[in-house]
């Protein structure tokens, strides 16, 4: 198991990868990392993802109390988000939520990532729902993560962003990439007139690729 320096700096990495990619702006987005029964690393309020070093990580525990902190620096508000996504999900380890672009594009518009086009989003996604309409801070927005976080691994939050969630920081990093490559795709697949979708014959048929290589986390082809 990685030291608690380790994964801190692994959330810095992380945390430069989504600024780099245009993932977030400023100091929009927040990672958390859970690093045992009772502990979550997670990023600071108010710092550009892009920017981190070790330093800046603060501990708490599952309920929110702060553990560990440096001065000056405090865990983000939407820590409550993460936090239901632990409680609920024993299986999770790590969690992420951004404003990637496109991904955004589809959440502020209320639009669902639904429509089966790509064999890689529907075997790895399945697809992604939209939590419903938040105020940011409050615990409506962990409500109203409650609702999909126990049948998906990823979602969109309406006029918000995006979240991702899995066994390990990078599949939970990767699961959010793979939203918004899907994402973007999509969109520009309907300035073309419109995508091509699979057939719901098809659509099962990547649903039992899936199963047979046995991936973690929910997906439709479980249920």
């Amino acid at each position: 198991m990685d030291s608690e320096y380790e994964v801190k700096k692994q959330i810095c990495e992380i945390g430069k990868r989504m600024y780099d990619r245009n993932m977030v702006a400023a100091n929009d987005g927040n990672i958390s990392v859970r690093i045992n029964e009772q502990e979550i690393l997670c990023t600071p309020t108010g710092v550009s993802k892009g920017f981190m070093t070790p330093e800046y990580i603060c501990k708490v525990d599952l309920k929110g109390n702060l553990i560990e902190a440096n001065p000056g620096f405090k865990p983000s508000s939407e820590l409550k988000m993460h936090l239901r996504v632990y409680e609920e999900r024993e299986d999770v380890k790590a969690v992420v939520h951004a404003h990637p672009v496109y991904a955004t594009t589809f959440a502020i518009s209320g639009i669902p990532l639904t429509q089966p086009v790509m064999t890689e989003a529907v075997v790895s996604l399945g697809y992604v729902p939209t939590a419903r309409f938040a105020r940011p801070s409050t615990m409506e927005v962990p409500d109203a993560v409650s609702e999909y976080v126990q049948k998906f691994d990823a979602m969109l939050l309406e006029s918000h962003g995006a979240l991702a969630y899995a066994d390990s920081l990078m599949n939970a990093y990767m699961k959010l990439e793979s939203v918004e490559f899907y994402a973007q795709i999509l969109y520009q697949s309907r300035l073309l007139g419109g995508p091509k979708e699979l057939t719901k014959e098809q659509v099962e048929e990547l649903y039992e690729v899936r199963r047979n290589l046995n991936i973690t986390g929910r997906h439709p082809a479980n249920r």
